[in-house]
């Protein structure tokens, strides 16, 4: 499974913000995507995942209200509209997957390359 994600950039605090990312795979079927951060010096964190099957969202508790994600099963990808941020949600952003190969329920996990969120006050 391959993720390829776009977006971020520097924003005043109070922007918004759009990530992208695009999974790409022929051998497994994408059970998840989301999104998580990891901010210098802090461990990585989930910031909002979607389910594939029935849409089910999970948002940390620090994104709830701000952040919306979604997704289009058909092209296989996921989209976080970020509103109302802040220097805090400073960090670099990674597209993750949850994916089982065909035929087979272990889930496996899939991270894309980072992208930088800056968030100036």
């Amino acid at each position: 499974v391959q993720l390829q994600a776009s977006g971020g950039g520097l924003v005043q605090a109070g922007g918004s913000l759009r990530l992208s990312c695009a999974a790409s795979t022929i051998t497994h079927k994408i059970v998840n995507l989301g999104w998580y951060r990891q901010a210098p010096g802090k461990e990585r964190e989930l910031v909002a995942e979607i389910s594939s099957d029935d849409g089910a969202t999970k948002y940390a508790e620090s994104a709830e209200g701000r952040f919306t994600i979604s997704r289009d099963n058909a092209k296989n990808t996921v989209n976080l509209q970020m509103h109302n941020l802040k220097p805090e949600d400073t960090a670099v952003y990674y597209c993750h997957a949850r994916a089982t190969r065909w035929g087979r329920s272990y889930q496996n996990r899939y991270w894309g390359q980072g992208t930088q969120v800056t968030v100036s006050s």
